[in-house]
């Protein structure tokens, strides 16, 4: 007997194949991937070759504002403010925290289909989309710590998309009750209508697409929550049977955007029984956690962490123990708009090659660059105030790498637990993952960002090492060596 899970699945293949223009691939099929924790997913059923058409999804097809009849039941919401269109500063347009941005406007736009239930075009659709998440914005408070000092606590973005929806959806929803709620019973309360907009901005976070996209395009990485920017004007979209294909770093399919159609085509030959993945990018398993509610052990190879300025700084000024006097005057000659508050360690990973493969060579961590040159810059600075403190370069880059060494210690001693403790915790947990998955994902997260400052200390260790070397006139200096070198 057919479980309401694939009774679903089932209906929403014959409504796709059923669409104008659309197209699926004979040799492919929707299956449950929930045994590991993966939802749905598209699996091959026969060898398929490179560059196969595997499904054609038409424009006309997709969930967005130019495709739902919402805009033209209240026309004035979707309207584009000519001021914020041209970039015109907050202040200069009047009530902008009402005005609708892309991710604004589609998570109306969702809110109106599901509330209509049967009536709406995209029913069968709609009824496939989670309706709940793994994504850290939906944990406890208590799996939330499972995260410990990780960057990604901070851009969970909770409090940021509450205060989003009251400002743009809420005082949309209450005007146009009539067009939302047109049946008996009327609205809910606010803190409902503020759930269900919680769920669909998470559902556009995971699923959705830049209608507009340019490949070369940022991701918004980076940015709190779903309430990410994107330009505010790219038109985004829910594209049915594209965002059934799970993801990886290493991955075999592409979706194209064509005028009007997009087309999911492969870029190497699939097996039979091999899954059919997609590429959501360069992602650390912090931030796949923070948009996508997983982890994947391909995704290592991207994780980061961050180093905060002010954690340098402080271990600069141990350093060079001048008056607080002279290091607050070299701190001002630094033009605050050109200082970074932050660095991020992360490996040198390279691309995936045009078959979607990634390599197995990955260099470790090392201090960023930009973090070397601005505290190179800083120490100029303080040269200039105290020219004794800071004489010559072989002290400038001692003094540096010592304050690294001493910055990326403190950085890890924000973390309540070491990096050998995670890992033994990680394998005791790896038995019981079904059990607590949040404290599984959590703890992949936190033990990729310790490992990551780990290896960044080894090279500041080992450049330090080499510094102290050369002092000692134990070996030539290093920029000596390259000018003899045949």
């Amino acid at each position: 007997m057919e479980d309401e899970y694939g009774r679903r699945t089932a209906a929403f293949l014959a409504w796709f194949k059923s669409l104008p223009g659309a197209y699926f691939h004979p040799g492919i099929e929707i299956q449950d991937m929930r045994s590991r924790g993966a939802g749905r997913g598209i699996v091959a059923t026969s060898g398929i070759e490179p560059d196969t058409l595997l499904f054609t999804i038409p424009r006309k097809s997709v969930i967005c504002s130019a495709t739902s009849e919402l805009p033209h039941r209240i026309p004035g919401v979707f309207e584009v403010d000519d001021n914020l269109a041209a970039g015109a500063a907050d202040d200069e347009a009047p009530d902008s925290s009402r005005q609708q941005d892309s991710w604004s406007s589609l998570i109306l736009v969702l809110i109106y289909e599901q509330l209509l239930g049967p009536v709406s075009s995209w029913k069968p659709y709609l009824d496939v989309l989670p309706a709940h998440f793994t994504t850290p914005m939906f944990w406890t408070d208590t799996d939330v710590a499972g995260l410990q000092a990780s960057p990604v606590v901070s851009q969970i973005g909770r409090d940021q998309a509450d205060a989003m929806i009251r400002a743009k959806i809420l005082p949309v929803i209450r005007e146009h009750e009539d067009v939302f709620f047109p049946t008996e019973g009327g609205a809910p309360g606010d803190e409902e209508i503020i759930a269900l907009a919680n769920r669909m901005g998470s559902t556009i976070m995971a699923y959705a697409f830049d209608l507009e996209r340019d490949e070369d395009e940022d991701d918004g990485e980076g940015e709190e929550g779903w309430v990410e920017d994107r330009e505010g004007q790219i038109m985004m979209g829910m594209v049915p049977m594209a965002d059934i294909l799970n993801a990886d770093a290493d991955f075999n399919a592409h979706v194209n955007h064509g005028e009007d159609f997009l087309t999911v085509t492969s870029l190497r030959r699939i097996a039979a029984g091999e899954e059919i993945l997609n590429y959501y990018g360069p992602l650390s398993n912090g931030e796949l956690l923070r948009r996508y509610g997983y982890v994947t052990p391909k995704h290592r190879r991207y994780n980061l962490v961050d180093l905060p300025w002010e954690l340098v700084v402080s271990s600069l000024r141990q350093s060079v123990p001048i008056e607080d006097r002279l290091w607050q005057k070299a701190l001002e000659q630094l033009d605050p708009d050109e200082l970074e508050d932050s660095f991020e360690i992360e490996r040198d990973a390279g691309e995936p090659d045009s078959a979607g493969r990634v390599s197995d060579h990955v260099l470790p961590a090392g201090v960023p660059h930009d973090l070397l040159e601005q505290s190179k810059a800083l120490l100029k600075a303080v040269k200039k105030v105290a020219p004794e403190a800071v004489n010559d370069r072989a002290t400038r880059d001692r003094v540096m790498y010592a304050a690294f060494l001493a910055a990326i210690d403190a950085r890890a001693s924000q973390y309540p637990t070491t990096l050998e403790q995670d890992e033994e915790l990680y394998r005791e947990n790896e038995r019981t993952a079904a059990v607590n998955p949040r404290l599984h994902m959590a703890l992949d997260v936190r033990i990729g960002e310790k490992m990551l400052l780990r290896e960044a200390r080894a090279s500041a260790e080992a450049k330090l090492h080499e510094i102290e070397l050369e002092r000692n006139g134990a070996v030539e200096p290093a920029a000596k060596r390259q000018r003899i070198r045949p």
